[in-house]
């Protein structure tokens, strides 16, 4: 595993050390004697463990990885500053052994990761543990993203966009005659050749009407000569997303689509100038939704204009009406702002942009206007 590492030198072990610490502190808040991490993306982010199937511990002085014989020598490998604890047999075997030794009375676990059944296993098990399921503050402390993370999630827009333009150099032949479905996986694959090590979601390739569905699946439509096509993809870099879409156009641009995605591309204008650190994430959301309300489209705007974007495509923070949550510097967010008119079609334009000190970083360079868009 390539070592991780932030501008100012800091080792991998350091940047975990840094993560671990703030996880005990938010135990002290809680009032818990440590924490079990059961989501895979959790125990990554706090061991830079990569495996599957793994729990992490993490008491006042002590960290136990929970793993078994096929990550064993993975485990030696990408956190060797953690003992690992082999189970045998169910997992909760051994968590019994990762707690012996340890005065813990109050657990921690992730509530958003555990289900109810479990939860009820484990307390079964371990009746003298009070157990304590937290909501998303787990979550909550990667919504401000370091250096290296930072490095990893510009890589799979690199990577992202590549793939898309390599799409693009082959103009219509690259679409019409072919299948939404072919379609995205001609983008997956170019994806994969460029260094991804996998899609971030299951990419959507919308033809025309089927594009007034925000999230359609690509089927077995075939793309005519004059179809529109949205395009909403994602590449998983170093196991950091991106996610991008565009609308591209295999003949002239049908005027009542060009009127949608002129909308469209002023409210996602307005949604990145009004992002800062320090701004709520409802301000940011009501800033773009404006310009489709007033635009008489505001019933055809049914999503929040925008997530957070980290080691999960849809993460804290969310851009949203309800959103309470205030901006932070080193939040990366999507701005993705769109319209759909059934029996015409949909629009949407997403970019990735980093929250900055001094307001915004648009981090994806694809273009936004709708004549770039244009297959010759």
């Amino acid at each position: 595993m390539k070592p991780l590492t932030d501008r100012a030198g800091m080792t991998q072990g350091q940047l975990l050390s840094r993560r671990v610490s703030a996880l005990r502190r938010l135990c002290r808040r809680k009032g818990v004697d440590a924490i079990l991490l059961t989501s895979r993306r959790s125990v990554r982010y706090f061991s830079g463990f990569r495996g599957e199937d793994s729990f992490l511990l993490v008491a006042r002085r002590r960290l136990r990885l929970l793993t078994d014989g096929r990550f064993a020598e993975q485990a030696r490998l990408e956190c060797p500053h953690i003992p690992a604890i082999v189970r045998e047999g169910r997992m909760r075997g051994a968590i019994a052994r990762a707690l012996e030794g340890l005065a813990v009375r109050r657990l921690a676990v992730e509530g958003r990761a555990m289900t109810v059944n479990y939860l009820a296993e484990l307390r079964r098990a371990f009746p003298k543990l009070r157990f304590k399921p937290l909501g998303e503050e787990v979550e909550a402390l990667r919504e401000v993203k370091d250096a290296a993370e930072l490095a990893a999630i510009r890589k799979a827009v690199r990577v992202a966009e590549a793939a898309f333009l390599e799409l693009l150099a082959g103009g219509r032949r690259s679409f019409v005659g072919r299948t939404e479905a072919q379609v995205a996986a001609e983008l997956e694959y170019r994806m994969r050749l460029k260094g991804a090590e996998r899609a971030a979601f299951e990419t959507i390739v919308a033809a025309g009407v089927h594009s007034a569905m925000p999230h359609h699946r690509a089927g077995g439509a075939r793309i005519k000569a004059g179809d529109f096509v949205l395009i909403d993809w994602g590449a998983v870099v170093d196991g950091y997303c991106s996610d991008l879409t565009r609308v591209v156009f295999t003949g002239s641009i049908p005027s009542p689509v060009a009127r949608l995605y002129e909308i469209v591309l002023r409210a996602q204008s307005a949604g990145m100038r009004a992002i800062r650190a320090g701004a709520t994430c409802a301000a940011v959301d009501a800033a773009a939704r404006a310009v489709i309300v007033e635009a008489g489209y505001g019933r055809a705007f049914a999503h929040g204009l925008g997530h957070g974007l980290g080691l999960e495509v849809h993460e804290s923070p969310r851009l949203g009406r309800r959103a309470r949550q205030r901006l932070r510097a080193g939040m990366v967010v999507t701005v993705e702002p769109g319209v759909y008119v059934p029996g015409l079609g949909g629009v949407r334009i997403e970019d990735d942009v980093l929250v900055a000190p001094g307001g915004r970083r648009r981090l994806s360079r694809l273009a936004r206007r709708a004549e770039a868009m244009v297959l010759r």
